[in-house]
């Protein structure tokens, strides 16, 4: 089932859609949801070369620029709703129940960048940490390769 944005909230683009013009300003936070995986946010960015669904990314506000995330990166951070890549735009989710690309996870575990762009896991690293998430469930579930990710407006802080 579609995300759908709630509140009266019109988008003019789809949250899994991309489009080569901005259909929005960037930055743009709404509020949708989905039948299976309930109430998200979504902020509206640009793509980044070999972005794929799931990836996490680093992101600056002002601009709407994107950065798939590595081990080191700094900043806020989404998860990709679309393989938004460059010269495109769409919606990247901040909270809720996100479904991520994942090396390894076990249910309840705390995410890490991992040296893969966009790619995480739930393997101990010093400084590479992404606050506000926590897997809720382990890889291979909803696939493979993914796991569901918590999101609370994540970032990576430099936390270990």
């Amino acid at each position: 089932m579609p995300y759908t944005a709630i509140d009266n909230v019109v988008i003019e683009q789809g949250i899994h859609d991309i489009e080569p013009i901005a259909a929005h300003p960037m930055g743009r936070i709404v509020v949708a949801t989905d039948g299976l995986y309930g109430v998200g946010e979504f902020v509206y960015l640009r793509g980044v070369a070999s972005t794929v669904i799931g990836d996490l990314v680093i992101f600056d506000q002002s601009t709407g620029n994107t950065t798939r995330a590595v081990a080191g990166s700094r900043g806020p951070c989404a998860v990709a709703m679309s393989a938004c890549v460059a010269l495109q735009f769409g919606w990247y989710q901040i909270s809720g129940a996100a479904i991520v690309r994942t090396n390894t996870a076990v249910n309840n575990a705390s995410p890490y960048v991992t040296a893969g762009a966009g790619l995480i896991d739930d393997a101990v690293v010093a400084t590479d940490k992404i606050d506000g998430a926590r897997y809720k469930t382990a890889d291979g579930s909803p696939a493979a390769g993914f796991a569901i990710l918590q999101l609370a407006r994540p970032a990576l802080n430099g936390n270990g």
